[in-house]
């Protein structure tokens, strides 16, 4: 098995990893940048960006990968396809398997493994993803300005999309498979407050129906009295949550109860030393692509801080000795 020794190891390649290449191939650290299985991320699976800041007419969210990519190549990262499939942090300098074949040895980590939203697993959402169905309102809601849309979820993610979206829509549907919702009492009173939100309780999702178009309703089905009726929309937000991914990590790095990775406050420290946790999988709340970014930033300079401290460290013990 061939071993190799990097500076500075970037795992993930969606806003944050890239973001974090830009800066620690700008400080000259050599960064090494796996993308892991789905090369891009999240951004990948949306057809138009119009809220990343610098493009005033959107962007396509691949492209806007692929631009972000050829930017951190230009200083100097090597950008490589692969997945790591084992971690061992319980020493330094820290180890890293790619593919179950390459072992690695890394002077610092910064993850970027990003997070996945849960949908509900029809066929109907593969076939009109991009094309009516999202996971986020606050990424998607512009676009159905004006039009009825649908929000399936009971916690308090599901009630923000659809408070949020009811800025933006005359009708919102909120699809309710029980009688109660498990968002907070302040959230479930926003959603109560708000008129053109209708709840519908006992409520699932039985197909989205649409056209070449794209989506054009949904038949939901109640499940105490079996009863089904299509509602008539142009857009199907999935808010069940997202399952940050970070599962290769749990042996050694704290993480929430849903497996976000926590880090110290105002940094992007892990329990780890050398360890830097970025973009989704340390941020259960705002999950946008500028935030990605912006943490991407932070651990890039919390790596450069570590190393230069590691290496002042090693100084002083030579002249010491």
């Amino acid at each position: 098995m061939a071993t190799e020794n990097i500076k500075v190891l970037i795992i993930g390649s969606g806003p944050a990893g890239y973001t974090a290449a830009i800066y620690a191939s700008r400080a000259g650290l050599n960064p090494v940048l796996y993308t892991g299985g789905e090369p891009g991320g999240q951004l990948t699976t949306t057809n138009d960006v119009e809220n990343f800041p610098g493009y005033p007419e959107g962007i396509n969210g691949p492209q806007m990968m692929v631009d972000l990519q050829k930017q951190a190549e230009r200083f100097g990262t090597q950008v490589r396809y692969g997945l790591i499939t084992k971690v061992d942090f319980s020493g330094y300098p820290l180890k890293v398997w790619v593919d179950d074949k390459v072992e690695v040895t890394a002077e610092s980590v910064i993850i970027s493994t990003g997070a996945s939203a849960k949908y509900l697993g029809l066929e109907s959402e593969k076939t009109f993803a991009n094309k009516g169905v999202s996971a986020c309102a606050v990424c998607d809601g512009f676009f159905y300005k004006g039009k009825n849309v649908a929000v399936v979820g009971g916690g308090d993610t599901a009630a923000e999309e659809a408070t949020y979206l009811a800025n933006l829509c005359p009708k919102v549907y909120l699809l309710v498979r029980r009688d109660e919702m498990r968002a907070s009492t302040i959230m479930q009173e926003r959603v109560k407050n708000t008129p053109n939100i209708e709840v519908l309780w006992h409520t699932e999702a039985e197909e989205v129906l649409g056209d070449d178009t794209g989506v054009t309703g949904v038949r939901v089905v109640n499940n105490q009295t079996k009863e089904t009726k299509d509602l008539d929309i142009s857009g199907f937000f999935v808010a069940i949550g997202h399952k940050p991914n970070t599962d290769i990590f749990k042996d050694y790095l704290d993480m929430d109860e849903t497996g976000y990775l926590k880090v110290q406050p105002g940094s992007t420290k892990t329990n780890v030393e050398g360890v830097f946790a970025t973009g989704d999988a340390a941020d259960r709340i705002y999950r946008q692509a500028v935030t990605a970014a912006g943490t991407g930033c932070m651990g890039a300079l919390d790596a450069e801080r570590f190393l230069a401290e590691k290496e002042f460290e090693v100084e002083s013990q030579k002249e010491m000795a």
